[in-house]
């Protein structure tokens, strides 16, 4: 078992707050203070993107971030070292979202074999589909990497037993069709959609996209295991790029965001 898996049972029955940050936003310096920073404020799992220039998922603000970081030219070999440094003082759960592209040029089993050597305990291939990903999946299982499938709400049931199948660590519910980014309101069939996914499933179903504030997380944490707030997060990093407390500007985002799980429970 990962520490994400763990994380969860520690959790017990209670949401994980998951935020997203761009590695390497706004350098690669100032994003390691951010990602401790963020972790001793609470958060349960840290989702940690890997710039990518070509993105097919990500909204205006996490692409933004990626070009902050693509133009220190942070490669995935830095975003690797920047979890060995992190794992230096934290233990808190990390998995990777990026891009298949990013994961071939490096190698499969290279990136698998260094990720965990790292420290990393997941990853996100967001668009390689489970039909198509029977030889990472064998790669990742074999090193002990969480896959995370992603699911959405025009998935059939056969698809939800699929990525059901596949996934480990948990399964990823898209709250909304679209890319990512912050939205007004959470969609009203969510529930419908979180409890059909776990029909399918005993693994934790957490749920991104579009969650931008404590009322969003509040709602989302009633329904679902685990809630992940990304457009948010680093929509604070672009507002404070040359703040000399932007690590703990982010920070006050996670504590701000995640005292809606702490409404949710009462």
């Amino acid at each position: 078992m990962t520490r994400i898996g763990r994380r969860f049972e520690e959790l017990a029955g209670q949401p994980a707050f998951i935020p997203f940050l761009t590695a390497g936003d706004p350098d690669l310096p100032k994003s390691l203070e951010i990602l401790k920073a963020v972790a001793d404020a609470g958060a349960d799992i840290l989702e940690l993107g890997v710039p990518f220039s070509d993105p097919m998922a990500d909204g205006v603000a996490v692409q933004a971030s990626s070009q902050r970081a693509l133009l220190h030219h942070v490669t995935l070999s830095d975003v690797l070292d920047l979890v060995r440094e992190f794992r230096r003082t934290h233990d808190t759960p990390l998995l990777t979202m990026t891009y298949t592209n990013p994961a071939l040029q490096y190698g499969l089993e290279r990136f698998a074999r260094d990720a965990v050597a790292a420290g990393l305990d997941g990853a996100i291939l967001t668009d390689l589909t489970p039909e198509e990903a029977g030889e990472w999946k064998t790669i990742a299982d074999r090193t002990g990497l969480d896959t995370i499938f992603l699911l959405a709400p025009t998935s059939t049931d056969e698809r939800m037993n699929l990525v059901a199948r596949m996934s480990s660590g948990f399964v990823y519910c898209i709250s909304s069709l679209g890319v990512t980014g912050m939205r007004t309101k959470v969609w009203e069939g969510l529930g419908d959609l979180v409890k059909r996914i776990k029909r399918q499933t005993d693994r934790p179903v957490c749920v991104g996209f579009g969650i931008s504030t404590a009322e969003h997380v509040r709602e989302v944490g009633r329904l679902a295991d685990g809630v992940v707030v990304g457009s948010a997060m680093v929509h604070v990093v672009a507002q404070n790029l040359d703040a000399p407390d932007l690590p703990e500007r982010v920070a006050a985002k996670v504590r701000e965001l995640r005292s809606g799980l702490a409404q949710g429970t009462g």
